[in-house]
């Protein structure tokens, strides 16, 4: 896994990087004017999300055609333009898979609703139960029954997310080969880094019983289930195992951590690593998303605890990562963007990408951008947030009370158009954008590259990645795990007597605590530091100021 721990992964959110033809929308386009950017922060792969032909209901996660570009974005022609830039300039293109479902104005839907029985194969096709309800009780993840009508027949379709996306049949050989086809058929386009979209929920039973009611006792009827290892060991061995030098990645539904190692132990022959989400539920009251409190940093550091060192005595691989298209900014959340927003925004970045694993940046992330400053419900266009705000007004909550929880949890959050500079569209477009910017006066690209202090410690934080056998190839072991303050963990590698520790304030107050003495009277070079750190002799206790990333090698 030595290579795999030098890589760093970029993600681009096509519809909001960069307008090229000035339409509102971000395109392929768009990203080749920005290679040169890109080059800068010395990624080696870029994680695309979808930009297949697609009615957009879910931000092109309801695929209607898996072979050709939505011409909203561009071409195939400026697609293996891209490709082609960007592996001159040693960038890898990943591309986002999403095989678990497909939109209803897919052929192959469309197909099953005109009475093509091998069609109809395609999808969960379930009749209603003899008192007339659906066919189970199951909810979809957007909210509401996880079924739908299927046209004008006495069958409903499953869709674990919204109606305009149908789940696919992978008990069906005739599924699964026609989407290992849809792999292969972009392998030979020069995609050699492929996310799988949610695609540990792969594996529902035949039987599609109702369950208890208990969220948790559900997810765990189609969540990774033993025939999603099969699935993909089949996928594997179809698509882009062929490809020595093939990356890989699941996004991994509250997935547990014996899955998780085997998803991505090299031996297994499955994937190269997972996303998994734990980590950002810590924000969730009794595990709801769609509600506001203070993270729970004991919480949080428990799970990297078992997370980090379960998956590295398994050996398998995380994917690390703090933002992504999914997800409010990690900075709102985890930082302090109003008074230290860049010591918080170099913090987070240190205690990921020191771990073990491969770090991803979204874009936007190495700027230290933050939530938009949105005053209605009406700012934002992500189902997900509108159907949540609906549904907190339905169970009493006022407007303002709804909209402060959607506020802080919504999607659009982070797909608000890239900065660039600081004018009205933030150098994203010349026209208004299909989702509007907000703080780019004060944080965009221009100005981060001309004085700014995020993104050239980003661009550390990958030198060392890249050069530092203790973190790309190293093990790792958390300390101080009872304090309720600093995150830190010991990186060493088997044999050697140096290691690397690494120290993160996660608060924006100092703080000061006990080293056990394996560490006291040990000369430590500091390797990386967000305030200005000299070497030194450890002593009984280390001080960290607010915000304070440190990161030291001894022996």
């Amino acid at each position: 896994m030595t290579e795999l721990g030098k890589k760093v992964i970029y993600q681009i959110y096509p519809k909001s990087f960069y307008d090229s033809n000035n339409d509102g929308i971000g395109d392929l386009p768009g990203i080749i004017d920005k290679i040169n950017y890109l080059k800068k922060l010395h990624i080696d792969m870029i994680w695309f999300n979808p930009f297949f032909v697609s009615p957009q209901n879910d931000n092109g996660y309801d695929i209607a055609d898996y072979y050709r570009i939505d011409p909203r974005f561009g071409t195939m022609t400026d697609f293996e333009k891209m490709t082609k830039l960007l592996h001159d300039n040693d960038i890898g293109v990943m591309l986002d898979m999403v095989l678990n479902h497909c939109s209803t104005d897919h052929p192959w839907f469309q197909k099953a609703l005109a009475g093509d029985e091998k069609y109809r194969q395609f999808f969960y096709l379930r009749k209603a139960k003899a008192d007339g309800s659906v066919p189970n009780n199951w909810q979809s993840k957007f909210g509401g029954s996880a079924w739908a009508k299927f046209g004008d027949t006495d069958y409903y379709y499953l869709h674990l997310y919204d109606p305009t996306q149908a789940d696919l049949d992978w008990h069906n050989p005739a599924v699964r080969n026609e989407l290992f086809k849809v792999v292969n058929f972009w392998r030979a386009k020069g995609g050699h880094g492929f996310r799988f979209d949610v695609i540990n929920v792969t594996g529902k039973a035949e039987q599609l019983i109702d369950s208890t009611g208990d969220i948790n006792q559900e997810k765990s009827l189609y969540t990774d289930t033993p025939v999603v290892h099969q699935y993909l060991k089949e996928l594997n061995q179809k698509t882009f195992g062929q490809d020595r030098e093939s990356i890989t990645v699941g996004e991994m539904s509250s997935a547990t951590i014996p899955n998780s190692v085997e998803y991505s132990k090299p031996s297994e022959h499955e994937l190269s690593m997972v996303f998994t989400f734990h980590h950002l539920k810590v924000d969730y009251r009794d595990g709801q998303k769609w509600s506001k409190v203070p993270f729970n940093f004991m919480k949080l550091k428990r799970l990297f605890t078992d997370w980090q060192e379960k998956m590295d005595q398994g050996n398998g691989w995380n994917a690390l990562f703090w933002n992504n298209h999914d997800q409010p900014w990690a900075l709102n959340r985890f930082g302090d963007p109003e008074h230290y927003r860049i010591k918080s925004a170099q913090m987070l970045a240190t205690a990921i990408h020191c771990m073990r694993g491969t770090p991803y940046i979204y874009m936007g992330e190495e700027l230290g951008m933050i939530d938009p400053h949105y005053s209605s419900i009406d700012d934002y266009v992500d189902i997900e947030a509108k159907n949540a705000y609906s549904a907190l007004l339905k169970n009493g909550l006022n407007a303002d009370q709804a909209f402060a929880i959607v506020k802080t949890k919504a999607r659009d959050n982070s797909r608000v158009p890239m900065h660039w500079d600081d004018s009205q569209f933030a150098g994203f477009s010349t026209v208004k954008p299909w989702l509007m910017p907000t703080d780019q006066d004060k944080i965009n690209v221009q100005k981060e590259l001309s004085s700014g202090d995020i993104f050239n410690y980003y661009q550390s934080l990958i030198h060392l990645r890249k050069t530092e056998p203790l973190i790309y190839a190293g093990h790792i072991r958390m300390f101080l795990k009872e304090d309720s303050q600093i995150l830190a963990y010991e990186r060493f590698l088997a044999g050697q007597s140096a290691k690397l520790l690494v120290f993160t304030n996660f608060y924006g107050k100092p703080c000061e605590t006990q080293l056990s003495e394996q560490y006291q009277n040990q000369r430590a070079h500091v390797i990386l530091s967000n305030y200005d750190e000299q070497d030194q002799v450890l002593t009984e206790r280390i001080k960290l100021q607010p915000y304070e990333a440190l990161v030291l090698k001894i022996g």
